[in-house]
């Protein structure tokens, strides 16, 4: 099928204005030079040969499938699109090493482009999960010249991911590492593989130590994998040149932001909106019911970014590109979760909500009623036989998002706190925290906590997560050996339907999502001792255990005591 009638037909799908009629010319593996020597391939997708804005994606997956339709896309919309491969990938020169070259490529990049004779001055990005973190890198050294950013599940830092609660995200981070080894396999082997259910994988996931995971999975080292299990220190020099958080309040282009409520980077974006806010930017933002890899994503990510290219890459009225609706909407549009929520559109990010407790009772009660003496409750954590993870935020799209919880709600390392049945519906929107009291006969313990909304049929399905890495001497001890542990977890916008049930799980782990902690202390990557420990969990006015909810929307006390 042609070329321009699949971005018509694409375009027509999305509800985005008529494509503009000609030729789309493409030329593939064009060499461009960086300052080191390093070649680095790129397509150019081109409206003709006058000059026009200018769409820049720096991608390490390849630069065929969607980015190739992307690429048609854009040029048929009166862009010049230009698609190149990081180093080290996809038939570019040098070595893959993430973050580490991309502001340097990117200003080597953006310099080529200005040589350009169809370069017109203005320069719009586009970018999903890595090939965001591109676009940060190069931003801010952009200048006036960069008109538009179109940020896709994406962040501006990696660091704070990577080590979310100051554990380690192993199932991310070395799933992502296992992907990019995968490019440089025979397609039939990599097929084979995923055939079979990725089994070397899998058992690198509970390999220990957590050094010699990365040959289990892929055959081989994996530099960077070995260098993030060393640097897990926040003040590492090593990460002072691979996040640009301190770059973004730089940024004056319009930026869209498109994430879901389960994405693994959805946290650490939500910061960079906020830091655009604080600098006086009125970014896009836009949250679905999607996970990293949803299809429904992509689909969100080609509707919102096409249209806010068009309304701000200088010539779109002069290439008869008539203004589009995104113009109209509103700065924040999400989805709310759960029955009866659906897309709601606010005027900005986090709305005004009243941050309730739901505090923690004996007998696996959990009401928004003050605490009453009572004694702890426990369990018993086994690093050789981790309490699982169910869903949530991770990088694969088929085991993320929502399931049901109740397999693991059954063993006995997870302690549940579950409310009465909702009489009225109660919506949350917002950040969501914890504080929870524990005791351990170990120094070296997580906790993790996650909400869950339970239906009338018992189902518990997971609506956000955290989980907090504790070492000596990071939380204060009240004297008696309990510590205050806060834990954040991943904002949310859902609600709970009358009938249902809100509940609570406690539990010392999530893995593989998260390394599990041995419990003995030693280091990430090197850790093979494995210590089982007993937790208390304590709930009584001294030692007040909640869940805290932004709650928008509620009847007076929303619960029915039983």
């Amino acid at each position: 099928m042609p070329g321009r009638l699949v971005a018509r037909l694409v375009a027509a799908a999305l509800g985005l204005p008529a494509v503009r009629p000609g030729p789309v010319r493409t030329t593939r593996d064009i060499p461009v030079r960086v300052r080191d020597g390093v070649v680095l391939r790129t397509d150019h997708y081109a409206p003709g040969d006058r000059p026009a804005p200018t769409v820049l994606i720096r991608t390490p997956y390849g630069r065929g499938g969607p980015l190739r339709l992307l690429g048609r896309l854009l040029a048929a919309r009166g862009r010049h699109a230009v698609i190149q491969s990081c180093r080290g990938t996809g038939g570019s020169g040098g070595t893959f090493a993430p973050l580490v070259h991309e502001r340097d490529d990117g200003v080597d990049t953006l310099d080529w482009l200005r040589r350009q004779p169809w370069w017109s001055g203005a320069l719009g990005m586009f970018g999903v999960s890595y090939q965001g973190f591109a676009q940060w890198a190069l931003a801010a050294d952009a200048g006036e010249e960069l008109r538009a950013m179109v940020a896709v599940v994406t962040a501006s830092s990696t660091r704070d991911s990577t080590y979310a609660g100051e554990s380690f995200a192993l199932d991310t981070v070395l799933t992502w590492a296992e992907l990019l080894h995968a490019q440089t396999v025979p397609r039939l082997a990599r097929q084979w593989e995923l055939k079979r259910g990725q089994p070397r994988l899998a058992a690198a996931l509970d390999h220990l130590p957590l050094a010699r995971a990365d040959r289990v999975a892929t055959g081989v080292t994996i530099p960077f994998f070995q260098e993030w299990l060393r640097h897990h220190d926040p003040d590492a020099a090593y990460w002072r040149s691979r996040v640009f958080a301190d770059r973004v309040a730089r940024v004056r282009a319009p930026v869209v932001m498109v994430t879901g409520w389960h994405d693994i980077f959805l946290p650490a974006q939500l910061d960079d909106h906020a830091t655009l806010r604080a600098a006086g930017a009125r970014p896009r933002l836009v949250i679905g019911p999607w996970t990293h890899g949803s299809p429904g994503l992509f689909v969100a990510a080609l509707r919102e970014g096409l249209g806010w290219l068009d309304e701000h890459l200088d010539g779109s009225a002069a290439d008869g590109l008539r203004p589009t609706r995104f113009s109209r909407r509103a700065p924040v549009r999400l989805h709310v979760g759960g029955p009866g929520g659906g897309w709601r559109d606010l005027p900005d990010w986090p709305p005004a909500a009243t941050d309730t407790p739901w505090h923690l009772h004996p007998g696996g009660e959990l009401a928004n009623r003050p605490p009453t003496p009572s004694a702890p409750d426990e369990f018993r954590y086994d690093p050789a036989d981790p309490t699982p993870s169910l869903g949530g935020p991770l990088l694969v799209a088929k085991r993320a998002g929502p399931v049901d919880n109740r397999p693991v709600e059954a063993r006995p390392d997870v302690l549940t706190y579950t409310s009465a049945p909702l009489t009225e519906p109660v919506e949350v929107i917002g950040d969501v925290r914890a504080e929870i009291h524990v005791r351990s006969d170990l120094a070296y313990l997580d906790v993790y906590v996650r909400l869950c909304d339970v239906d009338r049929r018992g189902r518990s399905r997971n609506v956000c997560d955290g989980l907090v890495r504790v070492a000596p001497g990071r939380f204060p001890d009240d004297g008696s050996g309990a510590l205050r542990v806060p834990v954040p977890l991943w904002p949310t916008a859902y609600r709970f339907a009358a009938g249902h049930r809100l509940r609570v799980q406690v539990a010392g782990g999530a893995h593989p999502r998260w390394a599990r902690n041995p419990g003995s202390g030693e280091p990430l990557g090197t850790a093979v001792t494995l210590r089982a420990g007993w937790r208390q969990v304590l709930h009584d006015p001294a030692h007040p255990s909640a869940l805290w909810l932004p709650i928008v929307h509620t009847a007076p006390c929303g619960i029915r005591n039983e």
